[in-house]
């Protein structure tokens, strides 16, 4: 069972996620064999206030 967790700052839209999975189900399926039906993907999006890069919140930028 293949797990693939993806950690994202939030914003995308409904069809930017479930394209996203379907893609990543897909590379996960020719890459290792493993059947679609057990190809498990996590999202996991984090509020832009955190979130920081280089001592700067994502909520920051401009």
């Amino acid at each position: 069972m293949p797990l693939v967790h993806i950690e994202l700052i939030e914003g995308r839209s409904q069809e930017q996620l479930k394209n996203l999975v379907a893609d990543v189900t897909k590379a996960v399926v020719e890459n290792t064999g493993a059947p679609a039906e057990h190809v498990h993907v996590v999202l996991s999006e984090m509020q832009k206030n955190r979130y920081a890069v280089g001592g700067t919140l994502k909520s920051d930028e401009q």
